[in-house]
């Protein structure tokens, strides 16, 4: 019996680890296509900063968060205040209904 239960346990942690590694994938050109489409590229970049913070520093300050996503895609796609060169104005919203697509930017933001 207890030889059953390990690789029953065994099954399932290999499994979940196949889901979470298959959850993390990003389809890169998708991503960046939908990114230059929205016109993020304008004020943000990969690795340069520019009126808006460089994508790996934003993925360095959500590193290791729970809530990373769940705060990118909804600053994306709600256009909160900014605050760029001491002026306040509105953060543009990714340009795109596709759920999918959005999360897909959002964990290509945080990969690099």
């Amino acid at each position: 019996m207890k030889l059953y239960l390990r690789r029953t346990l065994l099954a399932v942690c290999v499994s979940l680890t196949g889901l979470v590694t298959q959850a993390q994938t990003v389809d890169v050109p998708a991503a960046e296509k939908l990114i230059s489409d929205s016109k993020c590229t304008k004020c943000h970049s990969v690795d340069k900063i520019k009126d808006g913070p460089s994508f790996k520093k934003t993925a360095e300050k959500y590193k290791g968060k729970a809530d990373a996503e769940a705060k990118i895609f909804t600053h994306i796609t709600t256009g909160p205040m900014v605050e760029v060169d001491g002026v306040k104005e509105e953060h543009f919203k990714i340009k795109s209904k596709d759920e999918a697509g959005i999360k897909n930017a959002v964990r290509y933001i945080l990969s690099r």
